[in-house]
């Protein structure tokens, strides 16, 4: 393999890959609301010379290359979070900023850089006649992640039947081949009261100082759940709170928390439920422990409903996925550091809940996901498609 040449197309494609970036950051495109976005990854794709590019009836955008029977998958999520309080910025989250080595602006690193990234690598895997004559790659442009991840792989894999022989998450790694991640799952607790005129509490029964009495049992759960030697400790956090009273002068008959369960290896949604309903407090004031549900439609109107349990995954360092990986970056970049994601990725469906190997490569920062004045590093892009581009001729070899 010629690593000279694939960093060299790299190199050169740099320029075009930042100003396609700009143009993708300059689109607003929370969960389900994607459709420009995609259009303008459709549009590069078949700028750059995919065999056959597609937008399905999710809304997701697919570019194929090659026609070989295995299938090798690149992912990477389209949608955005939205910007938060505007003061936290210090420049426009859409018009962005570039320098000599930096684009900022939404989406820079989480994750539009690494569509970006696959996009350009796929070029030059097709330029530099790397795609092995029994291998087809598949670089998709996916919806809806940041409000339910995995959801489009639940649409791809278990709806279209898309099966690749693994998959290449882009999601920022810090130029690091991730291997894993942990799972998590959204849980609310219910508790029920008796409202009465605020005058006189102690004719009703007030909901929201049982759920106080939860609130602490759970904060203190946080400190007894499972560790794994790889993915780390699984966690928990109260992060909603709701209730109903019939007024401020009225005692609430309703309290009710969201909490968001990180789940390490091992752990399931059942295992995490079981744990909150086995809290004194719970049991003592009946509370209700319930998986959440996801069911809002996708920009082109699809609506694919499920539970809110994302599975954790982990792939094997030896495997020849990562292997591929590690041997395409070390013989272009030095040393490769293999680790793991902190936070969750559309993996949990892609391996977590079919079994389909995951390795992670992206351009970014973990850190810069979701914050403001988030940006992303030029070399990364061209790093990224160049790591890319090596990755199917050294997994065919295995």
């Amino acid at each position: 393999m010629d690593y000279g040449a694939i960093k060299a197309a790299a190199d050169a494609a740099q320029k075009d890959m930042s100003g396609f970036l700009r143009d993708l950051i300059a689109i607003p495109g929370e969960s389900g609301r994607e459709e420009r976005v995609v259009r303008r990854i459709q549009l590069e794709m078949e700028k750059v010379g995919f065999d056959r590019v597609e937008i399905d009836p999710m809304g997701n955008v697919l570019g194929w290359m090659g026609s070989g029977p295995r299938l090798i998958a690149y992912d990477g999520h389209v949608d955005t979070v939205g910007v938060g309080e505007l003061s936290n910025w210090s420049f426009d989250p859409y018009r962005g900023y570039e320098d000599d080595a930096e684009i900022g602006g939404r989406g820079a690193s989480d994750q539009r850089g690494g569509v970006v990234s696959a996009v350009y690598g796929a070029k030059i895997m097709k330029d530099l006649d790397l795609i092995p004559r029994d291998v087809t790659v598949l670089v998709t442009g996916t919806v809806q992640e940041e409000d339910c991840d995995g959801l489009c792989w639940q649409y791809l894999h278990g709806v279209r039947g898309i099966t690749p022989a693994f998959v290449v998450i882009t999601e920022p790694t810090d130029d690091g081949i991730y291997r894993g991640q942990r799972g998590r799952v959204e849980i609310r607790v219910e508790v029920k009261g008796i409202s009465c005129h605020g005058s006189a509490p102690e004719r009703g029964d007030n909901a929201i100082y049982k759920m106080a009495e939860i609130i602490l049992e759970v904060r203190e759960l946080n400190s007894r759940l499972a560790d794994d030697l790889f993915l780390g400790k699984g966690t928990l956090a109260v992060s909603q709170i709701f209730f109903s009273s019939p007024s401020r002068c009225a005692v609430a008959d309703m309290a009710a928390v969201s909490i968001d369960r990180r789940l390490t290896r091992d752990e399931t949604w059942e295992t995490a439920l079981n744990e909150i309903r086995a809290l004194p407090s719970v049991g003592k004031h009946g509370a209700e422990v319930s998986l959440y549900s996801y069911d809002t439609p996708s920009w082109t109107g699809l609506t694919l409903k499920t539970d809110c349990y994302f599975p954790s995954w982990v792939t094997e360092e030896d495997s020849p996925y990562v292997r591929a990986a590690v041997r395409a970056y070390e013989g272009m970049y030095g040393r490769a550091r293999v680790d793991k994601w902190t936070f969750s990725t559309n993996g949990v469906s892609i391996m977590g809940r079919y079994g389909i190997p995951c390795v992670g490569f992206g351009p970014g920062a973990e850190a810069q996901a979701h914050a403001p004045n988030e940006k992303t590093w030029k070399a990364d892009l061209a790093r990224c498609a160049a790591v890319y581009a090596a990755i199917p001729s050294l997994w065919a070899e295995t």
